[in-house]
């Protein structure tokens, strides 16, 4: 079965074909660490163009089509949360046209002509904060949940010593035989499986302008997580491998942490992969 955007392709591929789009298509990126969609289209005039500002103005006309595409593309795959992509979202026509009012509201970043007269153009949009994705698909809670307590068990001491002064929290998802999968909502969950860290947990209007983590590949990109972070190692990746699990030790040691230094509220979280 065709999606809503599966149509709107065949359209924008048919003004491509009309208006001299080139056959490659241009790279394409999410970067998670910015949490922007970045995409370039790229556009030729047509043979039948009757003066140099008409064909230049075709190509250009292509090339944001093309990029448009491509947006249209990139935003059905992204992960809302470890359950839902933005494709099973738009089932609901509410959110479908939020989504296509996000994409028709994406910056041009750079333009250029290539030599041959083709037509370039760099397009992005958030997937945070104004204009972004987040407002389209992200629900708003009944309620904001409280974080839970430090949690008592038979193997690990419920007490902690707290240093406080913790800017944020980086999670490192390295060195697992899984590889993280990224998501605009992941959780993060202790050894018994319980949520300690979720979209429920936090104003929705903060999450909708800032997001709930960013991902690094290092230290040097972990700046989200400030210059002080609290670091722990992840013992699993779960739910299609988009939540990171931590020892219950460490998923005390987070809590109890927070409670003083509130980086969580502040979603200052990183994961490493």
């Amino acid at each position: 079965m065709k999606t809503k955007f599966g149509l709107l392709g065949m359209l924008l591929t048919a003004l491509l074909i009309l208006t001299g789009i080139r056959a490659e298509a241009a790279p394409t990126n999410v970067n998670w660490n910015q949490n922007v969609i970045t995409v370039t289209g790229i556009g030729v005039p047509p043979r039948n163009s009757v003066s140099a500002a008409q064909a230049r103005a075709m190509a250009r006309r292509a090339a944001m089509a093309d990029a448009y595409r491509q947006l249209a593309e990139i935003v059905e795959g992204v992960n809302i949360d470890a359950e839902t992509t933005v494709v099973q979202a738009m089932a609901d026509d509410r959110i479908y046209l939020k989504v296509q009012g996000v994409i028709k509201g994406a910056q041009i970043i750079e333009e250029n002509i290539a030599p041959d007269g083709g037509y370039e153009v760099t397009m992005q949009m958030p997937l945070f904060g104004a204009g972004g994705l987040a407002e389209a698909v992200f629900e708003r809670p009944e309620r904001i949940e409280p974080f839970p307590p430090p949690k008592p068990s038979p193997s690990v001491t419920v007490t902690v010593e707290v240093r406080g002064g913790y800017t944020g929290l980086v999670i490192d998802c390295r060195g697992l035989r899984k590889h993280i999968n990224p998501v605009m909502s992941p959780v993060i969950k202790n050894a018994d499986r319980e949520k300690i860290y979720g979209y429920k947990n936090i104003d929705p209007d903060f999450v909708n302008e800032y997001g709930m983590v960013s991902y690094a590949r290092n230290m040097d990109e972990a700046s989200r997580a400030g210059t002080n972070p609290l670091i722990v190692t992840a013992i699993d990746l779960v739910d299609h491998n988009a939540n990171p699990v931590v020892s219950v030790a460490d998923a005390n040691l987070i809590l109890s942490e927070n409670q003083v230094s509130h980086f969580l509220d502040d979603t200052a979280v990183v994961f490493l992969y």
